[in-house]
């Protein structure tokens, strides 16, 4: 170990290797059981612009704000006794301007926590090759978007035929089509949903009629020969925002899902979508200063055999993808649609069981000018 990683309660070390804490590309920072600083790599170094005699004048969580996430974030990592994650946390450190990191909180066994943060742009878009990936994906969405709507019309032109031929049982299909087809449009001419200039068209949405609409176009596609489950929470009142981009954040998250259950090969794929109120969390606008609630939770579970460890800590990010055929794009763009609405989106996974969560705003309450 170098003398950047200069320890002043040797035991809060024992469980790190040196060499791989030191050399780290990402800013790590071992807090002790008190709140103490007690170890810095040269990344946390770099970033906050100081060595460790600096940084660990006065207690680390005496340091951060009240409410910090970044407490609560080593508090369950001790509480749980196991690795936990939270995805775009504002952290305000060291008289340093706040910047927004994912942060990863480790238990080490003694009361001590390992934290480390992988560094967001000022747009939550990650610095250096993830940033010029994003800039292609914008590219490509638009160039799609011209090449996409010719064949939309002729689909919906064939769809409209069909259903004046089609019994009486099949119209339904044949008017999803012509339905799907037009929220493909809708979508199309919005392609700017990887452009921070285009704002998010908001209303309220009955989130559960959004969920249902999900079902039915998955049923008999993706999802056949699956046991599909859902546990609504009827009491949910209407989240905010735009409904069409809300089925396509679902609908990509429940394929993804059905592909990943469909996996277990024993034919007992599960998947599960929930819907819970779960007051309290709060997030924090592009400005980085104002901050919403998004107590509207909705899970997407299956049973498959789970996220590979080498791909989770970069899952959201443009172009990473488990699918041998995939084009790594499906959950980059969910994320810029959920942040769009003023939401979080996260997951967990282990080998049968995999979660992703979805937190999302409530519809404002009408004003009596609107009634």
């Amino acid at each position: 170990m170098t003398d950047r990683a200069r320890i002043l309660s040797g035991s809060a070390l024992d469980a790190l290797k040196a060499s791989a804490f030191e050399l780290s590309p990402e800013p790590a920072l071992v807090v002790d059981r008190e709140g103490g600083l007690v170890a810095v790599n040269e990344s946390a170094e770099a970033l906050f612009g100081h060595g460790l005699s600096l940084l660990a004048r006065g207690r680390f969580r005496a340091a951060l704000p009240p409410g910090s996430v970044l407490v609560s974030l080593m508090d369950r990592a001790v509480f749980e006794g196991a690795l936990v994650r939270e995805h775009g946390v504002e952290v305000n450190l060291f008289g340093q301007p706040p910047f927004e990191a994912d942060g990863a909180a480790v238990p080490l066994g003694d009361g001590s926590v390992l934290l480390t943060l992988h560094v967001k742009g000022a747009l939550g878009v990650e610095r250096g090759a993830d940033q010029a990936g994003l800039r292609s994906v914008v590219g490509l969405g638009r160039m799609l978007a011209h090449e996409i709507k010719n064949p939309l019309a002729g689909i919906r032109g064939a769809a409209q035929l069909l259903k004046t031929g089609a019994s009486a049982a099949d119209q339904p299909l044949a008017q999803l089509i012509v339905d799907e087809t037009d929220r493909i449009r809708r979508l199309v001419d919005r392609m700017e949903a990887f452009s921070e200039q285009a704002p998010t068209p908001r209303e309220a949405v009955n989130i559960h009629q959004v969920l249902d609409r999900v079902r039915a176009l998955v049923a008999n596609g993706v999802a056949d020969g699956l046991y599909l489950r859902d546990h609504y929470d009827p009491s949910l009142p209407p989240v905010w925002g735009d409904e069409d981009q809300l089925i396509q954040i679902f609908l990509n998250l429940v394929k993804n899902a059905s592909e990943a259950a469909h996996m277990r090969g024993d034919g007992q794929g599960e998947l599960t979508i929930h819907t819970a109120w779960r007051p309290g969390v709060r997030v924090r606008g592009a400005d980085g200063k104002s901050a919403s609630s998004a107590p509207i939770e909705i899970r997407v579970q299956d049973n498959g055999p789970g996220v590979p460890q080498s791909l989770r800590e970069h899952l959201f990010q443009p172009f990473v993808t488990t699918k041998a055929n995939g084009t790594g794009l499906g959950l980059a763009l969910v994320t810029k649609l959920v942040t769009a609405h003023g939401g979080l989106i996260d997951f967990e996974s282990e080998p049968g069981r995999t979660v992703f969560r979805v937190l999302l705003p409530v519809a404002p309450e009408p004003s009596l000018g609107d009634a």
